[in-house]
Parts: C-alpha cells; sequence; structure tokens
C-alpha cells in the first residue's frame, strides 16, 4: 500500500507535534522539578524528595484535614493547626527548608534580612500566577505587576488618604451602631435570647466598605458579599489541587460555578460603575467614598495625559479594583474583630485595661472620633499582638522568572518563594520564649522597639506593595472595639472550642456568643430604646466549607 506525500507530510507533522508535547510533559512533571531540587539541594536547602505530579500537596492535604478534624485546646500556639505541613516541614530540615507545590519547589524564607530584600525588590521576586481560576475570585492592585500595578497605585492612593480616612468616620459609626441596636433589640422579656454573630460581624464589615466604598448599604450590596463568600471557597479547594494546563475550560461544575459567580459580580458592579461615571461626567455624583474617588482620579490622570485612556483604568479595571474593595474590606477587618474578642475574652486583664483607656478617651456615649482613636495605645497594642498571633493572612508567596541573587543564595528561576507570616510571628528566635503568649506590653513602644529592627511583623505586608487599605481596616478596628467596649464586657463560655482554620484568611470554625445585659447600665436608652432590666444572648454559629461546627462563645454583660 502506497502512502501519498501529502498523507506522509501529515502523519510526521502529527508524530513531531505528540513528541514535542510529550516532551514538554515529562520536563514540567519530572525533568525540570528534579534539576530545581538538585540545585536547591547543592546550596544547602533540605526538604523531601521530589514525588511525581503531586508533590507534596497529598501529605499536605492529608495533615490539614487530620489538624482541622476537632478543635484544640486553647493556645495562641495555632501554627501546627493551622500551617502543619510548613511547620512540621521546618521542624524536620530546619529553616534553609523547601515544600512541593505539585512540581514547582517552594523555598521558605525565614531569615529577616532576606524577607526585606524579597518584599523591597517587588519587581524582581513578583507575585506568583497559580491556578487561573482564583482571578475569577479578585485580582486588582493586589495582584498585578510592574507598570500596571505602578498605574493602579497611583490612581487608588487618593482615596486611601488619611484625609479621605476621616471622612469615612460617620460612615463607619453608622455601620458598628446598627450592629448594636440590632442586638440590643433582641432582647425578650426573659431577659435572654441566642442569635447568629459571626454573620454579624461579616455583615458589619461589609456594611463599612458598601457605604465608605460605595455609598451603599450592606443590605443593598448583600448579593455581591454573598456570591463573593461563596467564591472564595471554591478558590480554595482550587488551589489546594495541581492546576493542569486547560483544566479551567473544561466544564465541572465547580468551573461552571466559579464563572456562573463571575459573571453575576461583574454585571451588577459594571451597572453601578457605569452609572456612577455618567453622573461624574455631569456633575452630579458624589465623590466623597472610594468608588467617587477612583473614577474622579482615574478621569483626572487621563486627562493630564491628553485624554489618553490608554494611560487610565478601563471598565474591567475599575471592576477588579471594586471586587478587591468588597473582597479584602469585608475580610481582613472581621477577622481581626473576632480574634481580638476572641483575646480579650481569654485575658480579662487586658480587656478591663482597654476599656478604662476607651472611656477615658471618649466617655460611655460619645462617638470614636479621629483625634481620640490616635490616643488609644492600649487598643492599639493590643491590635498588634491580635495580629501578630493571629494574621489575617497566614502566608505570602514570590515567584522568580530568572537566576536570582539572595543573600549568599542564587536561586533559580522556576522557583517559589515562601514567606510565612504566621511561622515569622510565632518565631521563638525572633520574638523570644514568650512567643506564644499574649502579650500586647511588647508593642508599649511602637513596632519597631518590639521588633528590634527586624522584619519580623507584616500582618499587612511590607515595602512599596504593603497594603493600600491597613490603616482604613485599623480605624474601623478601633473604632468597632471602641464601641463594643464602651456598652459590653466579655467572656468566653465553657463551651468554647478554639478551631481557627483558614478560607483565604485565618477565621475561627464557628463562634458563639451569648450576651447578657445587666440591670444597672442605661446605655443611650433615649436613642437605643434600651431597657435596662433586659438581658441579651448571642449564639454564633459558621459553618466553613463541609466542616462540623464548633462551639465559640462569650458571655456579654452591659457595664454600669
Amino acid at each position: 500500500m502506497e502512502i501519498s506525500f501529502p498523507t506522509l507530510a501529515l502523519m510526521s507533522i502529527l508524530t513531531i507535534a505528540v513528541l514535542r508535547s510529550a516532551w514538554s510533559v515529562l520536563r514540567w512533571v519530572w525533568l525540570k522539578p528534579k534539576e530545581l531540587e538538585r540545585c536547591l539541594r547543592e546550596q544547602g536547602f533540605r526538604g523531601n524528595s521530589y514525588r511525581i505530579f503531586f508533590g507534596d500537596l497529598k501529605e499536605s492535604s492529608r495533615m490539614i484535614n487530620e489538624a482541622t478534624s476537632k478543635p484544640m485546646s486553647f493556645t495562641n500556639d495555632i501554627t501546627p493547626r493551622v500551617s502543619p505541613f510548613p511547620f512540621q516541614t521546618l521542624k524536620n530540615y530546619g529553616k534553609n527548608s523547601f515544600t512541593w507545590i505539585g512540581p514547582t519547589p517552594r523555598v521558605h524564607v525565614m531569615d529577616t534580612e532576606q524577607l526585606k530584600d524579597i518584599f523591597s525588590k517587588h519587581t524582581t521576586f513578583q507575585k506568583p500566577q497559580g491556578n487561573p481560576l482564583t482571578k475569577l475570585l479578585v485580582t486588582g492592585l493586589a495582584s498585578y505587576e510592574a507598570e500596571k500595578w505602578a498605574k493602579h497605585r497611583k490612581i487608588i492612593n487618593p482615596a486611601f488618604h488619611l484625609e479621605k480616612l476621616k471622612s469615612f468616620l460617620p460612615a463607619i459609626h453608622q455601620s458598628c451602631n446598627d450592629m448594636i441596636c440590632k442586638w440590643v433589640s433582641s432582647i425578650t422579656k426573659e431577659g435572654s435570647i441566642e442569635l447568629d454573630v459571626w454573620p454579624y460581624l461579616q455583615n458589619l464589615a461589609s456594611d463599612v466598605i458598601s457605604r465608605t466604598a460605595f455609598g451603599s448599604s450592606f443590605e443593598e450590596g448583600r448579593l455581591i458579599f454573598e456570591l463573593q463568600r461563596e467564591q472564595a471557597e471554591l478558590t480554595m479547594k482550587a488551589i489546594q489541587t495541581v492546576y493542569i494546563p486547560g483544566w479551567r475550560y473544561l466544564p465541572t461544575k465547580m468551573n461552571r460555578r466559579m464563572k456562573e459567580i463571575h459573571n453575576k459580580i461583574q454585571a451588577s458592579l459594571k451597572d453601578l460603575i457605569n452609572k456612577r461615571e455618567k453622573e461624574t461626567k455631569a456633575g452630579e455624583a458624589r465623590n466623597d467614598d472610594l468608588l467617587g474617588i477612583l473614577i474622579e482620579s482615574n478621569i483626572r490622570e487621563i486627562q493630564e495625559h491628553g485624554n489618553d485612556k490608554n494611560i487610565g483604568m478601563n471598565l474591567k479595571d475599575v471592576i477588579e479594583e471594586c471586587k478587591l474593595f468588597y473582597f479584602a474590606g469585608q475580610e481582613t477587618t472581621s477577622v481581626l474583630l473576632v480574634w481580638t474578642m476572641v483575646s480579650l475574652s481569654k485575658y480579662p486583664y487586658w480587656q478591663a485595661r482597654a476599656r478604662e483607656e476607651v472611656l477615658e478617651v471618649f466617655g460611655k456615649d460619645n462617638k470614636p472620633d479621629f483625634e481620640g482613636l490616635n490616643h488609644l495605645k492600649v487598643v492599639t497594642m493590643i491590635l498588634y499582638e491580635v495580629l501578630r498571633l493571629y494574621p489575617p493572612v497566614v502566608v505570602l508567596t514570590r515567584r522568580i522568572h530568572e537566576v536570582t541573587k539572595l543573600g549568599t543564595l542564587s536561586l533559580p528561576a522556576g522557583v517559589q518563594i515562601s514567606l510565612p507570616t504566621i511561622l515569622i510571628h510565632h518565631d521563638h528566635e525572633l520574638w523570644g520564649d514568650d512567643a506564644d503568649e499574649f502579650k500586647p506590653e511588647r508593642f508599649s513602644d511602637g513596632v519597631l522597639e518590639a521588633t528590634k529592627g527586624k522584619l519580623s511583623f507584616f500582618p499587612f505586608g511590607w515595602g512599596p506593595r504593603i497594603c493600600i487599605g491597613q490603616n482604613f481596616a485599623m480605624i474601623e478596628a478601633k473604632v468597632a472595639l471602641s464601641m463594643v467596649l464602651q456598652r459590653f464586657s466579655f467572656e468566653l463560655s465553657p463551651s468554647y472550642a478554639h478551631a481557627p482554620l483558614t478560607v483565604i484568611t485565618l477565621q475561627p470554625r464557628s463562634l458563639t456568643l451569648r450576651i447578657s445585659l445587666s440591670q444597672s447600665h442605661r446605655l443611650a436608652a433615649h436613642s437605643m430604646s434600651l431597657c435596662p432590666s433586659c438581658s441579651l444572648s448571642l449564639l454564633l454559629n459558621l459553618r466553613c466549607l463541609d466542616f462540623g461546627y464548633y462551639g465559640l462563645v462569650f458571655r456579654f454583660s452591659m457595664l454600669n
């Protein structure tokens, strides 16, 4: 049988294509990882030998499931539970160690000078691309690099100037007051009631970001927040697996749902932004919220460059920044408040000191003002210590595109770098033998003194790419905590179960609040219709992903 020349040519092309594909796969799953492993070991790094395709992911997932299968006894030493595999790796191999994220080695950086180098050289040490499905949750400023990051940072910066943040205080007051009023309005004649409280704390942060970013309330933006939370859970599942190129295009149940959520959020924000842009150009829009400031700054940037729209942000860019406002603005503050309340319940001495300071600065009924917030030294010490022990994000990662010097090391292209926030924050060599103890006094003379000038505290990142919203988050947390301390005292219930876990941010697995209002306090009865003979108890339960419930319980008492 004769084979025609065109057929032979086609078969040859197909054979070459198959061989090239096979070679690419072989290099991806075996040759390149082994080459990187050899290079790292030659420089003194230690870790498990590479296991084809999965690396350490199977073992890591097993350890996470085992660690989070039941609550732990109360301790601030949460690293074995929250980051069990990196913790065990450092224990087995020391600080110069690495783990495998599928076929990619991830080097743990624990040296504070090397950390400074990485944070400072943000164009060299960039954020990893990771699973493309994660972009459906949020991108924006936090994930951009190089010129695009610089452009967006410049345009967004005006929204977070201190003078602008001052103007957000009334909105924060209103959101906090609404939450407290809802608690009080639930009081029954029997003197107690149980309510789901963790959503109240999440909704508080969501309401604040709705008011300050979009001039609306949480109720108006409820759909976006609910969709974002679901997207966050799906994203966590996605990043715990090895991503196979092209997998995102397959119509799996999770892929379809993530894209559906993405499209719904995009449509909602697109309508909101288009409406605001038209109002801005017509001189009718408000520009005192984050979106208004962002649009105004963007238009000004374009006009300053001869109306070149390539200079500013396009509609897609603005949508992504709005998604970032929604997600980061809600997540960071809510978890900071939760762990602060847990800590102050466990350590009543510091709760009493914080309340004493709040009452001295603001009195019982006055709303916290900006000047007063700057005088809250004890409250600031407490928040810093909570951020040290329970950082919102437990690890940051970077990637290397070319052979890169890091101190005396020479890291090859293709390696990821882990900046393990929670491990650094709990490092006994950096913080002393009491590193796992709650001691806000270590921050009595500020962060620089507490860290002895070393980069051992970075809950919001560090360097040029430090979180642009850190001041916003701290102001909101101080206001909310002050308004709660003005009204309530609280303690942990015996049924509290300590069960922190990571769902993008570090959260309690569940939370229960039991609040009682004493007869002796008549807090703002004229404005809140508070009956002094009532008591209130709040029950909070949060179920994350498919995990079970454990109780986190406080008992609140109204102050005299």
